[in-house]
């Protein structure tokens, strides 16, 4: 998402804070992994968004605009998207399933659009039915406003929580210094809806004149990973930072996490943005990198697959080209791993319904650990 410029620390070692972090948080890279990395699905430039459905194929957004189904080593597109306005980071971006699915074939996808007010296009959010090959019943239940023609930070993943609201994210779309700390502005933002894109009445911003009522926090950048915690059901993030500062958030309502008042992170001309890293009313990241790893796509180990990576939590880098496994104790990080050195720009990483891990990797395609 960034080609990151590292700090002089980084050609000593990649540690998580800072050139003098303890050594057990010093990223590590195994010297055997317990498993083989075999290309699932080949040719493919950006693979965004992945998604299993109940019979085992498997959902795959290309930000090019083009939504696959994968099924017994076929792909096939699906027919019935709305136009996908394609700028910059901007395009066809996550794909989730209803939690019901089985009974109502709802998906839901996140995009770029150009529709309402401006030049330029923002983040959309709809829902559609899957039958077969095609989507029906096409709906936007959110769209950012107004319309910029920045191409850059247009967030956005996707998760349900167990409750069955949809929480989405829109980056701050490269205006940092409006949107993500002005409630009545879109952008820079965790969102909350329901399933129909109806507006919760326990939203944190409800009934404040002028608010984006469909925020749930501010003062984020561009989280482009979310995943449900396994255990107590909280909803983790990442997100970019600048030069520096990439972060993992735990959603908490009305939070503020500070962008860009307080922040790990440098402009990317070596300026500083503020001699701020924390501030009262901001909430602190429970973890940061610098330099920055460019983080896209998360996922909670559960598998038995893995039982060493039981609890981890993985991310893709996008700069350097790894999918990072970090143990954790509680909300602490106590451990970092380096898996797939070199493989690619990891776009996204996910845990099928069969146990595998999935890694999307940007102009090579969808590979499988699977377990030596």
């Amino acid at each position: 998402m960034r080609n990151s410029i590292a700090f002089v620390c980084f050609f000593v070692v990649l540690t998580s804070i800072s050139c003098a972090q303890d050594p057990e948080n010093q990223i590590q890279t195994p010297a055997e992994t317990n498993f083989e990395a075999v290309l699932f699905v080949d040719q493919l430039q950006i693979p965004w968004g992945m998604a299993f459905l109940p019979d085992g194929s498997l959902l795959i957004t290309e930000k090019s605009g083009q939504l696959f189904r994968f099924r017994n080593g076929e792909k096939s597109e699906i027919s019935g998207l709305h136009d996908i306005y394609l700028r910059g980071q901007g395009g066809l971006l996550d794909v989730i399933l209803h939690p019901n699915f089985s009974e109502n074939n709802w998906i839901y996808l996140s995009y770029a659009s150009d529709a309402g007010s401006g030049s330029g296009g923002h983040t959309a959010i709809a829902r559609a039915r899957l039958e077969g090959n095609s989507l029906s019943d096409l709906e936007v239940l959110y769209k950012g406003s107004p319309n910029s023609s920045a191409g850059q930070h247009f967030g956005s993943r996707l998760a349900f929580d167990a409750a069955g609201y949809l929480y989405f994210t829109i980056g701050d779309r490269g205006n940092r210094d409006v949107n993500p700390q002005d409630i009545t502005r879109d952008g820079g933002k965790v969102y909350r809806i329901h399933d129909d894109g109806r507006i919760p009445d326990d939203n944190p911003f409800v009934g404040q004149s002028g608010a984006k009522t469909a925020a749930f926090t501010y003062g984020n950048r561009n989280p482009q990973g979310m995943a449900i915690h396994p255990e107590t059901g909280a909803v983790w993030i990442h997100e970019h930072g600048p030069r520096g500062g990439d972060e993992i958030n735990i959603v908490g309502k009305g939070n503020n996490y500070g962008w860009p008042l307080v922040t790990y992170g440098i402009n990317y001309s070596g300026t500083s943005i503020t001699d701020k890293t924390e501030m009262e009313g901001t909430v602190q990241p429970i973890h940061y990198w610098v330099p920055s790893i460019a983080p896209s796509g998360m996922a909670f180990v559960t598998s038995d697959s893995y039982p060493a990576w039981q609890g981890s939590l993985l991310v893709g880098s996008l700069s350097f080209q790894y999918l990072e496994r970090l143990e954790l104790s509680g909300n602490q990080v106590t451990k970092r791993e380096k898996l797939l050195e070199n493989i690619g720009r990891v776009r996204n990483v996910i845990q099928g319904p069969d146990g595998f891990i999935y890694v999307a990797v940007e102009g090579k395609g969808i590979y499988r650990l699977e377990p030596r």
